[in-house]
Order: C-alpha cells, then structure tokens, then sequence
C-alpha cells in the first residue's frame, strides 16, 4: 500500500487542509474533526483500496483503515504540517476547536489520543507478564530467582511509570510542552517524594507552605497525571500570553513547575486517585455482585462501542484495575466480544461464494487472532453483511456470561486474541478457554445458518 498516495487521497476528499480542525488516530481509524461536513466525498473514500469504511459519531469523521493506520497517519501529518493556514488555524483555534455540542466526541478522541501510543507497550508488557507467570507455575522459573525479578521488572515498568508516559502522550495530545509535563510525572514517583509517606503510605500527612498536603502514592495510576496536564495546558498557555517572547525560555518552565508539581500533590492528585479507585470499585462491585449479566452485557454489547468508537471510555478503568490491583474483570468479556466476531467473521469464510469477500474474511480473522483487532472484521465483515454482527453479538453475550459468572480475570490490558491467551495465567484459566471457545463456535455457526447476501452478486447464502 502507497500510504502516501492514500492520506492524499483521504485529504483531498474531506476537503482539503483548510477544512480539518483536529485530527488523531486509534487502533484502527483516522478520526478527523471537520469544520465542514458537506465538502467531503465519502462514497469516493469508502471505494478507495486500503479505506474499510466510513462512520460519523458525536461530529467526528471516522476513516476506518485498519492496523495500518499509523502509518497513514504520519503521512497524512507531514502533508499537513507543510501547510502553512492548517498549522496557523489549528494553533489560533485550538481552545475554540471544542465545541460544546462536539464534548462526547472531544472527549473520547483525547483518550484515544493519549492511550493509543502506548498500546504496543501495554500488550508487550501484557504477554510477557503473563509467559512469567505461566513459566512460574510449570517449575521452569523460580519466583527467587534473579531472571524472575528482572523479567517481572521488565514487564511491570510500563505500568510503575504510568505517570511519566502519560504525561507525554497527553502532553502531545493537548499541545504543550512534552518535556515541562514529564517532569511533573516524575515529581510524583520521585523516591525524595515518596520517603514522605514513610511507612504509613496513602493518606500520610505533611504540608507545603503551611498548606496541609495529603500524601499519595502515584506509580501505577492513570487519572491523576491526565487531569493534572490538562490543567497545565491552559496555565502554559496564559503564560505564553502574558510573558514576553524573549523571557519564555527560562520562566514559562520555571513558573509551570513550581506551580503545578504542588497543585497536583496538594489537589489534582488525590482527587484523581480516590476519584479513579471509586469508578473502579463501582464497576468490579458490580461485575463482582452480578458476574453472569455483566458478561452478558459486556460481551454483547462491546462490538456495538468499538463500531462507535466509545470503548475508549471504558479503557482508562481497565488499565487502572491492572496498574493498581494486578487483574481485572472487562478485559475477560471484551476477548470474548473478540473471539465472537472472529467466530462470526470465519462462519462468513466457510459460506461465502464470493472470493473477495473470502480472502478478506480470513484476513480480518487473522488480524483478530495474531493482534487482537477487531475493526476490519466488524466493518469489512460483520456490519456490511449485518447477520454476521447479530451473530457475533449472540456468542459474545453467551461466552461473555459464562466468563463472568466464573469471574475470570486477567492479568494484563491486551487486545483479546490468540497471541494473548497468556493474560489469563492464575485467573481461571480453563474457564476462560471454554468461555472463548463459547463465543467463537456459537457466532460461527449462526453466522453460517442465518445466512446473508454476498456483496456485488448479491447472490442468497443462506441456509
């Protein structure tokens, strides 16, 4: 694939540099914030080779193109970085670009915009994780051991220092300086920072300019950090403002940090950690209380958020249950929203007469089993032939039902596929084999029997 000739052709029909006030990518998909819906040629797009398909949810264009999306992303960001009015419009509206009928979307584009950098190295870490833990209840490892520690070190870190890698993924996403907001991550899992506590841990007291401050300890938290750069990209942005250019290079920083490592600690801080672990103990109270309907509603109902992009909100808890409890409980159902639609895709394969649309179909089962990517398959697939879909949301609510009610856990974030089958090691693991097997062979034989229409000949494969 040319990726450069397709982020033209994807520039040129939503109309053009001008027309485009914001722009990020996912796992899948370009989501593009227009100023203009009605100058863009989507039927053109959606018969483009390498473009999947074309959704609109809360003001947001989204160009569904698979796990290359990256690269087209990057070419599409050195087109528009060499145009001089996108570069100029974008900085002097960047406050304004969040309109308020546009919040849902703004939202869910910004976490997507913060996590997705880190993606490769929360499923790296995920997997490696969970071959540790696999390795140490066969007797191959020994948890005394020095291997042990360092691959323990080596896969826990990415999470240890959540702080400071958020802090630069948020910094690019709300356009300030990446490297006055590392440094305020680092304030907070300094060890200088955490002798404070002492023994005594969260909640230990001590005060800063008379001002009482309630210690917390930030390695492994998620909210904290994003709220406390969000704030600074308004204060970095005043100072900017009001402080002559030829000053900003020593007070911009100095003014920054001496504000915002104390505002987080006295206030950001614990407010994004006891507001975190009380969203996270609502949800597992709940998944705790009432297993069975939470994978029921989980696993059915998951494809139906990646389809709309909004499974982004519910990431952020994911990760901070693993960062902060070592498992989680959504992870389980969203592989079995996952292995429902593999089933579903590959009962498509098996039926289908059409041989483009068979060749894509084990593509899109493919992509799902060795990375965990389930776009290609729900629009490529499942959405277009629409039984498919029902399918896969049938076997994910059975599977996904099955694994709640056993509570099968993880131990990991990763994209639920056969490469990650590891992030179930110490949590119910036999449960969670059977739950995905559930999922895969129901959606796979009702996609088969419920038939649908293959695309073009529009020929009847139905039962």
């Amino acid at each position: 694939m040319n990726y450069k000739n397709l982020a033209q052709i994807v520039l040129d029909n939503v109309g053009g540099p001008a027309n485009i006030s914001g722009m990020t990518h996912c796992a899948t998909r370009l989501r593009l914030n227009l100023k203009d819906r009605s100058k863009t040629n989507t039927d053109i797009l959606n018969n483009t080779e390498g473009i999947i398909s074309i959704i609109e949810k809360g003001g947001q264009y989204q160009i569904i193109i698979g796990t290359e999306v990256n690269k087209v992303y990057a070419e599409l960001e050195t087109i528009m970085s060499n145009n001089n009015s996108f570069a100029n419009d974008n900085n002097n509206n960047n406050e304004d670009s969040n309109d308020s009928k546009n919040i849902l979307s703004n939202i869910f584009s910004t976490i997507s915009g913060i996590f997705t950098p880190l993606l490769p190295a929360f499923a790296g870490s995920g997997i490696l994780r969970g071959l540790v833990l696999l390795a140490t209840q066969a007797g191959i490892l020994s948890e005394d051991s020095g291997t042990y520690a360092i691959l323990t070190v080596t896969a826990m870190s990415v999470f240890y220092f959540l702080p400071v890698e958020l802090a630069y993924t948020a910094a690019l996403k709300f356009k300030v300086s990446p490297y006055i907001a590392v440094l305020i991550g680092g304030s907070l899992i300094n060890p200088d920072f955490i002798a404070l506590m002492g023994n005594q841990g969260n909640g230990a007291l001590t005060s800063f300019l008379g001002i009482p401050v309630v210690l917390m300890s930030y390695a492994y938290t998620v909210i904290p950090i994003i709220l406390s750069i969000w704030v600074y990209s308004y204060l970095e942005r005043f100072l900017r403002r009001v402080i002559p250019s030829g000053l900003e290079l020593v007070f911009v920083p100095l003014i920054s940090l001496v504000i915002m490592v104390p505002l987080t600690i006295i206030a950001i801080g614990p407010i994004g950690v006891y507001g975190g672990e009380f969203i996270a103990s609502v949800v597992n109270t709940l998944i705790e209380s009432s297993g069975l309907l939470a994978g029921v509603v989980v696993g059915g109902g998951w494809n139906v958020l990646v389809m709309f992009g909004l499974h982004w909100a519910v990431n952020p808890i994911m990760i901070n249950n693993i960062a902060t409890l070592g498992y989680d409980y959504i992870v389980p159902l969203t592989f079995a929203t996952n292995f429902a639609m593999m089933g579903a895709v590959f009962g498509v394969f098996l039926k289908t007469r059409n041989k483009k649309m068979k060749s894509y179909a084990l593509s899109s089962v493919l992509t799902i089993a060795f990375a965990g990517i389930t776009e290609p398959a729900i629009y490529g697939v499942a959405v277009k032939l629409k039984k498919p879909f029902i399918a896969a949301i049938i076997g994910g609510a059975i599977g996904g039902g099955f694994m709640g009610w056993a509570h099968v856990s993880s131990n990991a974030f990763v994209f639920g596929g056969l490469t990650t089958l590891s992030a179930f090691v110490g949590g119910e693991f036999m449960y969670a084999i059977i739950g995905l097997a559930l999922s895969f062979a129901i959606s796979a034989v009702l996609a088969y029997v419920l038939g649908f229409k293959d695309p073009i000949t529009e020929t009847s494969v139905s039962a």
